[in-house]
Order: C-alpha cells, then structure tokens, then sequence
C-alpha cells in the first residue's frame, strides 16, 4: 500500500495532508508538528510505503484551498477516514452539519439516536484527523462555546468566521 502525502500552504500557515488510493485519509491542523502525522500514519498504515506527492494530492489540495479562500462550499473528493465504527459513524454525522452553520454536541447524539452518548461523541470527534474534510470545527457547546478542537480553538474560530462570511 502507498500512502502519498504533502503539505497544504495557505496564508501563513501549513497543513499535513495524505491520501491512499482510496481518497484523502488525513488533514492535520495548521502548522501541525510533523511527528504528529508521523506516529499518526505509522500507527494506522505500518507497511505503507511514504511517498512524498504534491501531484498525486493536488485535487484535493487544489479544493481545500477553494475552500479556505472560499471559492467554494463544498468538497467533492473521496475520503478514506481511518477510525473504529462508532467513530466512523459520528463522523459521518458531522458532514452532515450546512456549510456556515452549526451543531452542537447534543445535536449530533440525537441525530445518531444515541441521546446518552454525548461524551463518547465528543471523544470521536476529537479523534477526527480529516480536519475541514469532516467539519468537526462546527460541533459546538450546548451553549454556543467553543470546545476543543484538534487544530486548536484559533482554528476553529477562523474556519468558522470564514463560513459565516461566505
């Protein structure tokens, strides 16, 4: 198995991104220390062969770019998230959240008919590592607060105030 990836640049910052022959499996935060993609995709891809391929990823690169100086709303590529099947699931969920709006925790518990599973929810959202591909930037506290979010809270409300303008 191949595991191509590259580096996503926009404005100032730099995003980790990867892919199988499957779709796009990782974006990481901006300006993500490299170990972390490292342990991410030996953890997950041990016998992968690490290809270094700006051409190979440029159609995702080219839409998440669309998306971040919003040219575009929406993200077309296949995706290939590595996960556990609840976690898979919540994450089907979130890309179910509009472009520019938001949901809370709870919201997304209902959705999955599993009202009690707020906190295992919130656990796999935080262990989404497909950032702006899966929105998990728009799963919110019940009263509207920021709560975590792998790429950091700046992140989130930049990707959010960048939704809200479009």
């Amino acid at each position: 198995m191949e595991l191509y990836f590259t580096h996503l640049h926009w404005n100032t910052h730099t995003f980790p991104v990867a892919a199988t022959a499957d779709g796009l499996c990782y974006v990481g935060a901006w300006d993500e220390p490299e170990e972390l993609f490292d342990d991410w995709s030996r953890k997950h891809f041990p016998r992968a062969e690490r290809i270094a391929s700006d051409t190979t990823l440029a159609p995702y690169t080219e839409q998440l770019l669309a998306y971040l100086n919003q040219q575009s709303t929406t993200l077309t590529f296949p995706l290939a998230p590595v996960g556990t099947p609840f976690q898979l699931e919540v994450w089907h969920a979130l890309r179910a959240v509009p472009y520019g709006q938001t949901a809370t925790y709870s919201d997304i518990a209902e959705r999955l008919f599993r009202p009690n599973a707020t906190r295992a929810i919130g656990t796999a959202i935080g262990k989404n590592r497909l950032l702006l591909a899966i929105p998990c930037h728009r799963i919110i506290g019940k009263k509207g607060d920021l709560l975590g979010y792998h790429g950091g809270l700046n992140m989130k409300r930049t990707l959010l105030a960048l939704e809200q303008r479009l």
